[in-house]
């Protein structure tokens, strides 16, 4: 018997769960660099993208001589429409992935190096431009368009924040204006304790159609293997749910025969073609996932759960049906995560800490100003996704003045904001204030020193896990050692600023295409005679051997000259940091101190720079016993002003230092 009846879409992704990447917002500017130089070439212009296996194949083997990629891709062209599916899904490609004016005006700002604030919400240049492009993307759910991040604004509006949960399995169900207003409802009941989020799933999932009539025949007809895969709304092919009709006579003789099939039961879960699901079932069902013990307590092992105390089959196949969908679909929504939460994070206007996901305070308030009109425009496709527009051609509502944006700022923050200078400073304060708690609960001094440990062996699996995947591991290293001064320095002093870095809006790093110097540039005040108004210039690398002499020596005198020079009144120096010192690198550093540094018309000069190479292995002591900046600098001092030869003076002045008796 052929059964009429198939899948629907209910939820909505950003991207494609089918390409997951790290360094995300590199990885963006690389490739739409890369698009650029590809589709420049003399031989691809015009060339059509759609049904060309072969111009796709190339693309990939383009991408591979560049070492963008490695290795080679089971399927070439397939690797290619994964890779670029999602920069066209946000406008910065066509659909024949040709650079959109969207996507050039991102090349541009990645190439020019400059992310720096230009708008209301004082977020980077960058950030500001995918968060127009997200305000336009739109997804068809079933025949139905909807902008999921203008509903993901609207709902953390209305719910002030949504936790991991929410955010997973809550959210991307929102697909047209009565579920959301039903997710919102019910998110905000579900908080009293009175309703959990599985709950919420079933009543979406059970209120489409589709779902009703397929359990209206799992009543009706003979339950067969075909009926089974049928209602089971396999988006691949219903042969994938076959292994579903062995779980279904197992339990229903469970329950109705009381016969021990508890270990096959078991047995056949891991049968399931997806595993996140087959572990669901397990879960769910058995209070020991040990074969050992299933076997030997057989029913008594079972958990006590609705579908086996099922009184009638009516009640036992709706239950299963029930089950079954429900761990489909948090499948399906758990999948989504990582994607969502990386599209809407380059926006940096999001924050995700403390297991919730909600608005930085600036963006917050924006949305607090609008939010009643967001559902004017969610649900509808726009034109406009590949153009680079402002606000108000998006969205009339989506303008403001800043005036009225300040003075929202003010009255949350309970304080006098008058202008975009007081903005900045309070929401600077609220930065700050963000940034310390995050050195606390994430990068207390053990974790410091672990993470030192851990550059020093180049364990980068365990750093990025500890630190985040947006960045590069060279980023990570200057990020952490800017953390690290500051905690040297007893949290004095603008590190945000000094370490001039790109962060995300929860304050981790994140790496760009372009590069960038790699100075951490750190002022300190007069505090007594020997301890005067200063600049220090950290130097920071990973390289080592001959690599470190050939790639540092050059540009950490070179960053320090340019800087004297540009401030002649500026008691400046610079300490190197690495994690393993070549000694001839420890030699030329030593050398600048009785040499000229000219500029570049060779008719200006300083004479002698202080440069002081360490180890991250003494950095990761000065942590351990709690020393503080300006005994280094006293120390540091004298060792620059000693006399012996450079792999005696280092020996002595820098690894012997006795900061005990400090």
């Amino acid at each position: 018997m052929t059964y009429d009846i198939g899948f629907k879409s209910y939820c909505w992704a950003i991207g494609t769960t089918s390409y997951r990447t790290d360094k995300f917002n590199m990885n963006i500017e690389q490739q739409m660099s890369l698009m650029k130089e590809f589709r420049e070439l003399p031989q691809n212009k015009g060339r059509l993208w759609t049904g060309n296996n072969a111009f796709q194949a190339e693309y990939y083997k383009f991408l591979k001589n560049r070492g963008f990629v490695k290795g080679d891709a089971p399927r070439a062209d397939k690797d290619a429409r994964e890779k670029t599916s999602g920069l066209r899904d946000i406008g910065l490609l066509d659909d024949e992935r040709n650079i959109t004016e969207a996507g050039e005006a991102l090349i541009q700002i990645a190439r020019s190096g400059d992310f720096s604030s230009d708008n209301l919400f004082e977020i980077p240049k960058d950030s500001y431009l995918y968060f127009k492009q997200l305000l336009k993307t739109s997804n068809n759910v079933d025949g139905r368009n909807v902008r999921p991040f203008v509903v993901f604004l609207y709902v953390v509006n209305k719910v002030e924040y949504l936790t991991y949960d929410e955010f997973t399995y809550l959210l991307p169900l929102c697909v047209d204006r009565d579920t959301t207003d039903k997710i919102v409802e019910c998110i905000l009941f579900s908080r009293s304790g009175n309703l959990n989020y599985e709950d919420i799933i079933l009543s979406v999932l059970m209120g489409m159609d589709n779902y009703q009539k397929a359990l209206e025949m799992l009543q009706k007809e003979e339950v067969t293997e075909e009926l089974i895969c049928s209602v089971g709304f396999n988006r691949k092919s219903a042969r994938y749910d076959r292994p579903y009709y062995t779980l279904y006579t197992l339990l229903r003789n469970i329950v109705f025969s009381g016969d021990d099939e508890v270990l096959q039961f078991y047995e056949a879960t891991k049968k399931l073609t997806n595993n996140k699901v087959g572990g669901a079932w397990r879960k769910y069902f058995f209070c020991s996932n040990t074969r050992s013990v299933i076997a030997r307590e057989g029913l008594s092992v079972l958990n006590t759960v609705p579908v086996l105390q099922a009184k009638s089959e009516k009640e036992f196949n709706e239950e299963f049906f029930r089950i079954m969908h429900l761990f489909k679909a948090k499948a399906t929504l758990s999948d989504y995560f990582d994607l969502n939460r990386r599209y809407i994070k380059i926006t940096d206007i999001v924050l995700f800490e403390d297991n919730k996901v909600k608005l930085d305070v600036l963006p917050k308030c924006y949305i607090q100003t609008i939010a009643d009109d967001l559902m004017g425009f969610a649900f509808r496709k726009t034109e406009l996704l590949s153009e680079n527009v402002g606000l108000k051609e998006i969205h009339p509502c989506l303008e403001i003045e800043a005036d009225s944006l300040y003075q929202k700022l003010g009255r949350v923050l309970g304080k006098k904001v008058t202008d975009k200078e007081s903005a900045h400073r309070v929401i600077k304060d609220e930065r700050y204030a963000r940034f310390n708690k995050l050195i606390n609960e994430k990068f207390d001094k053990d974790t410091l020193m672990a993470l030192l440990n851990h550059f020093e062996s180049r364990n980068d699996d365990e750093i990025r896990a500890m630190v985040t995947d947006n960045a590069d591991i060279p980023t990570i290293f200057e990020y952490v050692l800017g953390i690290a001064w500051y905690v040297i320095s007893d949290r004095e002093g603008d590190v945000l600023d000094y370490m001039n870095l790109s962060l995300e809006a929860d304050l981790l790093p994140k790496t760009h295409a372009g590069g960038r110097e790699a100075d951490i540039v750190w002022k300190y005040e007069k505090k007594k005679d020997w301890y005067p108004k200063h600049t220090l210039l950290i130097e920071a690398t990973l390289a080592d051997g001959s690599n470190q002499r050939r790639m540092e020596m050059e540009p950490v005198s070179r960053h320090l000259g340019e800087h004297c020079l540009s401030n002649p009144d500026d008691e400046a120096y610079c300490i190197f940091v690495t994690t393993f010192l070549n000694t001839n690198v420890i030699s030329d550093f030593r050398a600048r101190k009785n040499m000229e540094y000219y500029d570049s018309s060779g008719t200006k000069f300083i004479r002698g720079m202080k440069i002081l190479p360490i180890q991250t292995s003494e950095l990761t002591e000065l942590l351990r016993l709690g020393v503080k900046y300006p005994q280094i600098y006293r120390e540091f001092d004298k060792a620059h002003n000693s006399s012996e030869a450079p792999k005696e003076w280092y020996e002595n002045y820098i690894k012997k230092i006795d900061f005990h008796s400090i």
